[in-house]
C-alpha cells in the first residue's frame, strides 16, 4: 500500500514526499484559481467568507491531534515493553543465581533467548516478521523452568518466581510483536492527508480575489502540514520505521547475563 511504502522511507524521504505532494497540490489550487483558462470559471466561486476555511482547518487539526496521540502512545508502549523484557531477563538471571540449586542450564537457555532476540528477531521486525529461533528458545526456557525437578531442588517458591518471570517475558514478546505488526492506522492517515488537501482548496476559495495572499496562505499552511505530519510519520513505526527503537536494553541484559558488568 502507498502508506506502507511512504513510511518505509528514510527521514528525508518522508519529508520530501510530503513536501512534493503539498507543493504540487498548492500549485494546482493556485493555477486553477488564477490561470488564464480557469480564471473565468473559478471567479464564480468568489465571496466565500474566511470562517469557512476555519471550519475545515479545525477538522484537520483535530484528526491530526488524534493521530499524533496514537503514535506517541504506541512509542511509549514500545519503550515500556523493551524495558520490561530487559528487566525480566535480569530478574530471571538474579533468581537463578540466588537459589541454592544449580541452574546453569536455565541461565544458558535465557542467554540463548536474549541472543536470538537481539541478533535474529530484531532485524526481522523491520519486515514485520517474528523469529522462529527466538520462539523456540523461549519455549525451551519455559520447559526447563516448568520441570518439577526444579521445584524439588530449589523450592516451590523459587520455581514459581521463575515461572512467573518467564511467562511475563512471553507476554512482553507478544506485545512487542503486536506493536511491530500494527497496521490499523492506515485509514486515519488517509483521512488526515485528504483533509489537508481539502483545507488547501478551502484556502484557495477564500482568497480568490488576491493571488499573492492566496499564495502566501497556501505556502504557510503547506509548510506547517509537512512539518507536523513528517514528525508524526517518522515515529509511526517504533520497530521498523526510520527512527526505530534499538535492542540495546536487551543487549545490555545479555551482556550482564554472560558475566559482564553493566556498560
Amino acid at each position: 500500500m502507498i502508506f506502507d511504502t511512504w513510511l518505509d522511507m528514510p527521514v528525508w524521504g518522508i519529508f520530501g514526499a510530503l513536501a512534493l505532494l503539498f507543493a504540487a497540490s498548492a500549485f494546482l489550487v493556485h493555477w486553477l484559481s488564477f490561470g488564464q483558462l480557469t480564471r473565468p470559471r473559478a471567479s464564480t466561486f468568489g465571496g466565500v467568507v474566511a470562517p469557512f476555511f476555519g471550519s475545515v482547518a479545525v477538522l484537520f487539526a483535530l484528526l491530526t491531534g488524534f493521530l499524533a496521540n496514537d503514535v506517541w502512545d504506541r512509542n511509549r508502549q514500545a519503550s515500556r515493553v523493551i524495558l520490561a523484557e530487559r528487566d525480566g531477563l535480569l530478574a530471571l538471571h538474579a533468581i537463578s543465581i540466588a537459589t541454592v540449586s544449580d541452574m546453569n542450564d536455565i541461565r544458558a537457555a535465557a542467554q540463548l533467548y536474549a541472543d536470538a532476540l537481539v541478533n535474529d528477531e530484531w532485524p526481522r521486525m523491520a519486515s514485520q516478521e517474528s523469529s522462529s529461533k527466538a520462539g523456540a528458545a523461549l519455549l525451551d526456557l519455559l520447559t526447563r523452568v516448568s520441570n518439577p525437578q526444579v521445584g524439588a531442588e530449589a523450592g516451590q517458591a523459587a520455581q514459581t518466581a521463575l515461572l512467573d518471570t518467564v511467562l511475563k517475558l512471553r507476554s512482553t514478546r507478544y506485545d512487542r510483536l503486536a506493536l511491530s505488526g500494527d497496521r490499523t492506522d492506515r485509514t486515519k492517515w488517509a483521512a488526515v492527508i485528504l483533509l489537508a488537501l481539502v483545507t488547501q482548496v478551502a484556502i484557495g476559495i477564500v482568497h480568490l480575489e488576491k493571488p499573492r495572499a492566496q499564495a502566501a496562505a497556501l505556502s504557510i499552511f503547506s509548510v506547517a502540514v509537512v512539518i507536523s505530519l513528517g514528525l508524526i510519520g517518522i515515529r509511526e513505526r517504533p520497530f521498523d520505521g526510520p527512527l526505530r527503537f534499538s535492542p540495546e536494553p536487551v543487549r545490555e541484559a545479555l551482556h550482564i547475563m554472560a558475566g559482564g558488568t553493566p556498560p
